[in-house]
């Protein structure tokens, strides 16, 4: 009998470890950053979060078997977690920040939604990506994590480092000629009217905050806004 009870409890303890590390797991997947394929992510969202569209040129419609014939219509908040996805993958955030960023924009003035965009389109990384020097935003935050990036001549290694009017964004001496940040200049031709940028010297300037116009426009802010606050 006392060994039936002490099976038990071992069986029980078990249970209870395998379903503590299950749970950890599910949270580890859900908080952290994706690192998937990114051309299947975009088909499903249908957004290119590459920002070229290449993605979404042969094949505009969720990824599988059924992709093309898909006619499921989303509930309402359906439809606000997926605005919530594009928006955090776009700028490639994990779930706490992206949560994080959204509970500072509606401490600040003005309206909660464009608020949030302005807090994301104002990282580092985002920035590093803008100016040209990175053909990702993927890439950009590599740049930044490798101490690559200066801002202000002093090194960030924060890509979610937030830029202020005025600041200056530049690469180190060792690494003004790598290979990756060449190529992505090359095939840059557009820099956003709230930056300049010194192609000659690598370095840019980050003029002021964006306006909503000039943030993406197939993004439906006022969507989140409704999902966090439900």
């Amino acid at each position: 009998m006392i060994h039936e009870n002490k099976m038990s409890a071992s069986l029980n303890t078990s249970g209870l470890i395998l379903q503590q590390n299950k749970t950890n797991i599910e949270e580890e997947t859900y908080m952290s950053r994706y690192t998937g394929p990114s051309w299947k992510l975009s088909r499903r969202l249908g957004i290119s979060l590459s920002g070229n569209g290449k993605e979404l040129e042969k094949r505009p419609y969720a990824p599988g078997q059924h992709g093309p014939n898909q006619r499921k219509k989303l509930t309402e908040y359906g439809m606000q977690l997926q605005e919530k996805q594009k928006l955090r993958h776009t700028y490639g955030v994990n779930e706490r920040q992206f949560r994080t960023l959204f509970d500072r924009a509606g401490k600040m003035p003005g309206k909660h939604g464009e608020n949030f965009m302005i807090l994301l389109e104002t990282r580092l990384d985002n920035i590093v990506y803008r100016l040209g020097l990175a053909r990702t935003r993927r890439g950009a935050r590599q740049l930044v994590n490798h101490g690559h990036v200066m801002v202000d001549g002093k090194r960030v290694d924060i890509p979610s480092f937030r830029l202020k009017a005025g600041q200056e964004i530049s690469l180190r001496e060792k690494s003004q000629n790598l290979d990756v940040v060449n190529e992505s200049m090359e095939i840059n031709n557009f820099v956003p009217e709230y930056l300049t940028f010194d192609a000659d010297n690598k370095v840019g300037t980050f003029v002021r905050n964006p306006e909503r116009g000039e943030l993406a426009a197939e993004i439906n802010e006022a969507l989140i806004v409704e999902y966090y606050s439900r």
